[in-house]
């Protein structure tokens, strides 16, 4: 991961809890509509380590997915601040904000997003296009996720043509292609059958593992959350531990 991509700001740098790769403290969020005031959680504490596998469960509602873009700087929190590797986010520019996302943090939706009109090839490619490098390392690089998640036998494949189960891990190469330090999953397999879920849940353990990357799910499924060496609960505007299976 690129430390140019975190400079310090909003407080500098400071010990993340026990060496976190991925921290927030005392995260509120509220919406305020019509005149009616909802505080979708208040006072959150979380942090996951470097190749940490942490899951969020709770009902539709309660705020998981608004969680999981805030850790991943796609929105703000009322209060509170986000850090990486013990930097603090709050205050950085929206150009500044966009490098790291780009290069320190993978996301996988539950839409894959790839671009129709782009090969297998070049949609795996597209963030380091985005971050200006396009030499044979990262065309290497390209080739090499691609074929660990399965897919090399469909390099030059429009989406359209792959099923929901290839256009999901081809989604998944493309999240690891500048390398982040952690994934954000946002229900990665809500939309495949029993199956193809199962062999995505497989991929995202292989990777963890192969590749260390810390990886954070907020899920419903139950299968996937048991994967998760940590599982939290997110109700009352919290959350609350589930699973404790070691440091993540």
């Amino acid at each position: 991961m690129s430390e140019s991509a975190l400079p310090a700001a909003g407080g500098g740098n400071r010990p993340s809890p026990e060496g976190a790769l991925l921290s927030a403290e005392k995260i509120q969020k509220v919406f305020e509509e019509t005149g009616t005031r909802i505080e979708l959680f208040r006072d959150l504490d979380f942090a996951i380590g470097p190749g940490g596998f942490v899951a969020i469960k709770g009902a539709s509602g309660v705020g998981k997915s608004t969680f999981l873009h805030i850790l991943g700087l796609l929105d703000h929190p009322t209060a509170g601040r986000v850090l990486f590797k013990g930097k603090d986010t709050v205050g950085l520019s929206d150009r500044a904000m966009s490098r790291v996302r780009n290069r320190e943090i993978g996301f996988v939706f539950q839409f894959h997003h790839l671009l129709p009109d782009l090969t297998v090839r070049e949609n795996v490619l597209m963030p380091a296009r985005v971050d200006g490098r396009m030499g044979k390392a990262e065309v290497e690089r390209a080739f090499d996720l691609i074929k660990m998640v399965g897919m090399e036998h469909r390099l030059r494949h429009l989406p359209a043509e792959l099923s929901g189960g290839e256009r999901q891990r081809v989604a998944l190469a493309r999240a690891l292609m500048n390398n982040p330090g952690i994934l954000l999953c946002d229900e990665p397999s809500g939309n495949l059958d029993v199956k193809n879920a199962a062999h995505l849940h497989e991929l995202l353990l292989d990777l963890n593992g192969r590749l260390n990357v810390a990886i954070l799910v907020v899920t419903h499924d139950q299968a996937l959350a048991s994967l998760a060496k940590k599982v939290y609960m997110m109700e009352g505007g919290g959350l609350r531990m589930e699973r404790d299976g070691g440091r993540a």
